[in-house]
């Protein structure tokens, strides 16, 4: 069904897609290009929220050439005005005969109905090229549009033998540095970052992008701190940082909460359930404020509930290469098994050194 060109031009698109890893959110990461004569005449990716989408930018970089043209896109064109107009209008009126496409787009506003006006203009579909990838490229926003949910990434930083510090609770640093450097991506990717009280009382974090170029790209995601008591100091390091926090917590008197805003944070009530606030309840919060995909950098204890809950989508776990004992802490504090065909099963989908380290992703399977 698809030639050779169909997958090159594809793949270009979904390159230019991933331009957007960082900056593109709420919205999904899209790119597109714009083939006539087999030539490449246009091209674009979807740079920021409330900016051009990458039909409109591959339009305008093909000018008149358009006309007559194939548009290979990742994501289903739109066809109702958000915060920019419709790219169907837009593909129509420049003269599109085919668009070739990898995946419908899952947001209610458009799924199906961007297909239905480009056809219903005479530009015939092809569908389906590429869609296990664009699917990946954009995981959080497609289950946050079908589920209300945000996708979620748990990562830990620890040794050979699965500890993530000392009995001490020193930690700094397990990993490498360029271990840690690779982190700075892995947040610059997402929405938001995850943690709990325990780790700030702790360790005081900045949980933002250090990374320059990445910073400088506008990587910015929102800090989360989950605290049920509202205990979070004014003084926490990550209030005098760029970008915005925001503390969920059970019910809290209005001193703490003004101190807070005072300082910067954001504070919201959620549901607290066993004397923590209700996981599920955080993530439709989340989700709520267009949050796609959610990076959980916290202790044993945080991480092991959202993993039993099955909250947690990916695991990426950087392993260095030393041994902490069995009286170090570990990566996850989950309840004991009495069957092996209990125990939590995870799939590993990647492994890789990164610097003296590895860094393994895993997906933990369901059922």
């Amino acid at each position: 069904m698809w030639s050779a060109d169909d997958h090159r031009h594809m793949a270009r698109a979904l390159a230019l897609g991933r331009l957007g890893l960082y900056t593109a959110h709420p919205n999904p990461r899209v790119g597109c290009v714009l083939v006539k004569d087999g030539a490449v005449v246009g091209e674009g990716w979807h740079r920021r929220a409330g900016e051009p989408h990458a039909e409109v930018l591959a339009l305008r970089a093909a000018g008149r050439r358009a006309r007559g043209a194939s548009c290979y896109v990742t994501l289903e064109p739109c066809c109702h005005q958000g915060r920019t107009p419709p790219c169907t209008e837009s593909l129509v009126g420049a003269g599109i005969t085919r668009v070739i496409l990898a995946m419908t787009d899952p947001n209610p506003a458009v799924q199906g109905r961007g297909c239905q006006a480009l056809a219903e203009a005479g530009i015939a579909i092809a569908m389906g090229l590429g869609e296990s990838e664009a699917t990946r490229l954009n995981r959080g926003f497609v289950k946050r549009m079908r589920f209300g949910l945000p996708g979620v990434t748990a990562k830990t930083a620890m040794s050979l033998d699965g500890r993530v510090a000392l009995r001490s609770g020193m930690s700094r640093w397990i990993t490498s540095q360029a271990a840690r450097a690779d982190v700075q991506r892995l947040r610059a990717q997402s929405s938001a970052i995850l943690t709990g009280i325990g780790t700030v009382l702790a360790d005081d974090p900045l949980l933002s992008v250090r990374d320059p170029v990445l910073a400088g790209a506008g990587a910015a995601p929102l800090r989360v701190v989950l605290d049920t008591r509202l205990r979070m100091p004014p003084s926490a390091r990550m209030l005098r940082e760029a970008g915005s926090t925001l503390v969920l917590c059970g019910e809290a008197g209005p001193e703490r909460r003004v101190a807070l805003a005072e300082a910067g944070a954001r504070v919201i009530e959620v549901p607290v359930r066993g004397g923590r606030p209700d996981l599920i309840q955080v993530m439709r919060t989340l989700a709520g404020l267009e949050v796609n995909e959610v990076l959980v950098e916290a202790g044993p204890v945080l991480t092991g509930t959202m993993l039993a809950a099955g909250l947690v989508d990916e695991l990426v776990a950087y392993v260095a290469p030393r041994l902490l004992g069995g009286d170090a802490i570990p990566m996850a504090a989950l309840g004991g098994y009495s069957r092996l065909e209990d125990a939590l099963h995870l799939e590993i989908t990647d492994v890789r050194a990164i610097g003296s380290d590895w860094r393994i992703t895993a997906e933990p399977v369901s059922g």
